[in-house]
């Protein structure tokens, strides 16, 4: 028998007191029920969560503009657009560089690509520089070759550039000419990015991409032309001191092509690219580069609402470039016109449905069903044949008398056609809903009212439609969110006029490859939706929802 005479808290039979036992079991018990939601969870992150938060982030990343042109992005950032004038030789001298790595790396045309998205006609600039862009680093090239023909050879720069044990281990891979066998890292040469820092920077880059290709080593590889440029800037400003700091380097050839580029005639790095394209002196091109240098940018997102990012600020786009708003409302209008159609439509259906004799409900619950048995595809090239003007429905009222040959109704290719077709498929998540709810609606209601002296119509408008509310709302909410993201439809039936924002976002992640504003256009989407069932949850109120 226990002593009950014991004084203190509690213990269970292992003596663990009783208060830590029962939260060591409620724990255990948590843990278990988290194992077994576990695969859905991770399943929801990975196919749901992960995607919409990848897609914000693309809203807003803009991180091409520094990682193509980094040096360039820096010396931009004293420059003054309101000068009227074109950067500085520094500001050139940067470009170059950096255009001529782009163009190596087949980056530039991504580049323009991006910045054409906010200024139409960069794309074909940076498209017609990467032709040229070589040719500047070409210019540097003959000069260091009539110097010492050894500056062409591989050898030349991977000695001068790398460390002594980079350099054994290089000629190791290469005389065991096993290409399987990883190439050994790049090791720069202590002094050389102290001394150099331009030309030890673009030689990374070079044995970097070397090495990713995998076939031959940077010392067997000819050096990019955009070498050359860069180590004529770098021996530009360097004194004998700092070159002598370059442990074990070849100093006397860096000694001597100093002298020879000191000796030189000046190189204009602006003129180079203003004989290439003469926009290169256009102020208007700079400032898109600098305006969407920052790694973040809200240009995406003000693209989407018919913004822009002027020199004085936001400002709104020209006239005949303003095109989402209008989407945005014609998608918002045009959804909630399909929901009300089917609601319309879908509150007899339902009433029947649910007043009918079970085996007869059953029976024409199979004909509201049978729409999911079909093809989303077949039934909307369905609608394609009876809507055109040579189709099913015009040749009856042609035939009827009701229209004349020459003026058959255009019903295809335009609003009415997305709103048809729309409502036909999505009907079904109406009346279903509704169905449900009005099946718990007990029918003595109704007669008790009518006992009590109501009309048919006010026992129905204040006895029974007050109690399916929720299966309207229910099914308003699911037809208005899948129509605000349909795709397949509008972009079938409705035409130019007929179509809605969701068809721009395909176009611009297939088409156009500008994810950013499709990501900017889905988030405004995702955003319009979850501030109207904030509406709704505050106005109606989300628990008056039900699904039966």
């Amino acid at each position: 028998m226990s002593d009950t005479t014991q004084v203190g808290p509690m213990r269970a039979a292992d003596g663990t007191p009783l208060k830590k036992s029962l939260a060591r079991a409620l724990r255990r018990q948590k843990l278990r029920a988290l194992m077994l939601i576990a695969p859905l969870l991770i399943f929801v992150l990975v196919t749901f969560i992960a995607p919409i938060a990848d897609m914000l982030f693309r809203s807003v990343e803009n991180q091409i503009v520094s990682d193509t042109l980094p040096r360039t992005v820096v010396a931009l950032k004293d420059w003054n657009a309101d000068s009227g004038e074109a950067p500085g030789e520094q500001v050139f001298a940067a470009l170059s560089t950096d255009f001529q790595i782009a163009a190596e790396e087949k980056n530039h045309t991504k580049l323009g690509s991006r910045l054409n998205y906010e200024n139409p006609g960069i794309s074909s600039l940076f498209r017609k520089t990467g032709r040229g862009a070589e040719d500047i680093g070409k210019t540097f090239m003959d000069q260091f070759v009539d110097l010492d023909k050894t500056w062409k050879e591989p050898e030349t720069w991977a000695a001068l550039m790398g460390s002594d044990s980079w350099l054994a281990d290089d000629a190791a891979w290469i005389k065991a000419k096993d290409k399987k066998a990883p190439q050994p890292a790049f090791d720069l040469r202590d002094g050389v990015a102290a001394a150099l820092p331009t030309t030890a920077a673009v030689y990374r880059t070079f044995a970097r991409d070397v090495r990713i290709d995998g076939r031959k080593s940077p010392s067997d590889t000819k050096p990019w032309p955009v070498l050359f440029s860069a180590l004529a800037q770098d021996l530009a400003v360097a004194t004998p001191d700092m070159l002598s700091q370059i442990a074990g380097g070849d100093i006397a050839r860096l000694q001597a092509a100093a002298t020879a580029v000191d000796s030189s005639a000046p190189y204009s790095f602006k003129e180079a690219f203003l004989d290439i394209d003469k926009d290169w002196g256009d102020v208007d091109k700079w400032e898109t580069i600098k305006a969407y240098s920052p790694p973040y940018t809200p240009g995406y997102f003000l693209n989407a609402v018919d913004l822009e990012q002027g020199p004085d600020g936001i400002q709104a786009r020209p006239e005949q470039q303003k095109i989402y708003v209008k989407l945005f409302v014609r998608t918002l209008w045009m959804s909630l016109m399909i929901t009300f159609s089917c609601l319309l439509l879908g509150y007899p259906v339902a009433w029947l449905l649910a007043n009918l004799r079970s085996s007869t409900a059953n029976l024409l619950m199979i004909l509201v069903l049978l729409p999911f048995w079909t093809s989303l595809l077949v039934r909307t090239s369905a609608w394609k044949v009876l809507l055109q003007q040579q189709g099913v429905i015009n040749d009856i009222l042609v035939w009827l008398g009701l229209v004349n040959d020459a003026g058959r109704l255009v019903m295809i290719n335009n609003q009415f056609g997305t709103i048809i077709a729309m409502t036909h498929i999505l009907l079904p998540f109406m009346i279903l809903p509704l169905y449900s709810v009005m099946k718990t609606i007990p029918p003595s209601y109704l007669r008790a009212a009518k006992s009590l002296g109501a009309t048919n119509w006010t026992a129905f408008w204040r006895v029974y439609f007050p109690q399916s509310v929720p299966g309207i709302g229910a099914g308003s909410i699911l037809c208005f969110i899948l129509a605000i993201g349909y795709y397949i439809t509008p972009e079938l039936v409705g035409g130019t006029n007929g179509v809605f924002i969701s068809n721009r976002i395909a176009y611009h992640i297939s088409s156009s490859l500008n994810w950013g504003l499709a990501a900017a256009l889905g988030a405004i989407l995702l955003g319009v939706v979850l501030l109207l069932y904030y509406v709704y949850d505050k106005v109606v109120g989300i628990d008056n929802v039900k699904l039966g």
